[in-house]
């Protein structure tokens, strides 16, 4: 059975990708739909009908307004440009520039703004006389983007991180046991000892220094004092300051003589 991080993982992902193929198809028949309004401008352009009392050019999407014709190509192409953007942010490429310039659609937002964008780009494309095509890629996303807004809602700043590939191989690594070496630590011996347990039998060589070691006993004692006429003494024993006198025996007052007095004539 697996965990529950990986039914969000499979879930979220799955949404993803039927959001960035809902906005591909609006990209397409945005395309056709533009392609198809300036060939209708044109035919009745050529032709000799009266449409003054038309809201809009026979077979296209174009109001029969001043300037309508303009503002209907100008809506296409903000669709398309718009769609692009909502895309890449799906793919999550280029992220620093998501999170520089358009930081609602990067990594360290949720799902919500990009269900409101797909929600008005496909409630836009459906106020409008469309074909089937065009009609069925906007109901499509209109879907999605309520979709995305619930997810938002419910996982909030979460959700990318939630179903991107790379959070997801950080948190298996950090699911699987760490291997912990329980054993003591071994410490080299130092090269001299091991050539002088080899070789017991042999005379000391110098260390590094050119001496030879001698020590603390009679031959490091004798050594010094021939060196720097150091010897090794014993301290002598005193006591502290703070320590009370030691009492005084009975026995060391033995040997001291009794005091005299003379007697006094008038002494009773």
């Amino acid at each position: 059975m697996l965990p529950p991080r990986a039914y969000f993982f499979i879930g979220l992902n799955g949404v993803r990708i039927l959001s960035i193929i809902s906005m591909l198809l609006v990209f397409a028949s945005s395309i056709f739909v533009l392609v198809n309004d300036i060939e209708a401008v044109n035919r009745s352009m050529k032709s000799d009908v009266d449409m003054t009392d038309c809201d809009y050019i026979d077979g296209s999407t174009v109001p029969n307004q001043p300037a309508g014709v303009f503002w209907a190509v100008v809506n296409r192409l903000l669709i398309i440009f718009q769609v692009i953007v909502l895309i890449l942010s799906e793919v999550g490429w280029p992220a620093s520039f998501f999170d520089r310039f358009f930081p609602v659609l990067g990594p360290n937002f949720g799902l919500g703004a990009l269900g409101i964008f797909q929600y008005l780009i496909g409630a836009t494309i459906l106020s409008h006389h469309v074909d089937d095509f065009t009609l069925v890629a906007a109901f499509f996303l209109f879907a999605i983007g309520c979709l995305n807004m619930l997810i938002g809602l419910i996982f909030r700043e979460k959700a990318k991180a939630k179903r991107s590939i790379m959070s997801w191989r950080a948190e298996a690594k950090g699911v699987l046991p760490s291997h912990k070496d329980m054993r003591p630590p071994f410490a080299r011996p130092a090269s001299s000892y091991m050539s002088s347990m080899f070789k017991g039998g042999e005379k000391s060589q110098p260390d590094e220094f050119g001496q030879k070691g001698y020590g603390f006993g009679r031959q490091g004692e004798k050594a010094a004092g021939l060196k720097a006429g150091f010897l090794i003494s014993k301290p002598l024993e005193s006591l502290p300051r703070y320590a009370p006198p030691p009492p005084r025996s009975e026995s060391s007052r033995a040997g001291t003589p009794e005091p005299t007095f003379k007697s006094s004539p008038t002494a009773i």
